[in-house]
């Protein structure tokens, strides 16, 4: 049973909540967000924004778009292009699951603009499997290796796995994990992909 005094005084506070459905003063009715002038003059349509017309290979292919200066690569890989065997993870250059090669070398492509790439020579991971069905012999390692189990960071790890065979023919398990060292995988815990690079470069 409740003790004496101690509920809420209803009959004080009764007299204060009136208070709180007093119409607003007419200065307060506005609701209009403050510069909302200045506001509106940047949310225009996307078709709006300046582009910039950009000349990329990619995986032997010509291409030729009008791009806004602020796309992501992998983005313009993704969505413009349709190549979408590269994948988009952390968007901050951590895991490498966008990896692709440009000019020859492996970058996360999360962390440049597409229009940095103007005039390059690009692969990605739908360009290493030959016209013939052919894969490259990193995939075919990943695959007997059973080096990937999800899959999501198999396309960036293909790729780098790919550049560190070609700079070092003959890499040892400690080169070959330094050389992985900047992307990441959840499912595998590395052996089983470090055993696909050391397969691969017997049969590259």
């Amino acid at each position: 049973m409740r003790k004496k005094g101690t509920g809420v005084n209803f009959a004080g506070f009764a007299k204060f909540v009136p208070v709180l459905f007093l119409p607003l003063p007419p200065h307060l009715l506005n609701t209009k967000p403050p510069h909302s002038d200045i506001l509106s003059k940047y949310q225009k349509p996307a078709q709006n924004y300046m582009t910039q017309p950009i000349s990329v290979t990619i995986n032997g292919v010509s291409h030729t778009h009008q791009v806004e200066p602020r796309l992501l690569l992998i983005h313009y890989l993704r969505e413009v292009v349709g190549l979408t065997g590269s994948h988009i993870g952390c968007e901050t250059s951590l895991c490498g699951a966008c990896t692709v090669e440009v000019n020859g070398k492996a970058i996360k492509s999360c962390s440049m603009f597409a229009v940095q790439a103007n005039g390059a020579t690009i692969l990605t991971i739908e360009g290493l499997t030959s016209s013939d069905g052919k894969h490259h012999p990193v995939q075919e390692a990943f695959w007997n290796e059973h080096a990937l189990q999800c899959g999501f960071c198999t396309p960036g790890m293909i790729m780098v796995s790919k550049q560190i065979i070609e700079r070092n023919p003959a890499p040892t398990d400690t080169e070959i994990r330094e050389g992985l060292d900047g992307n990441l995988c959840r499912c595998t815990g590395y052996q089983h992909i470090v055993n696909a690079v050391r397969t691969a470069k017997a049969g590259a």
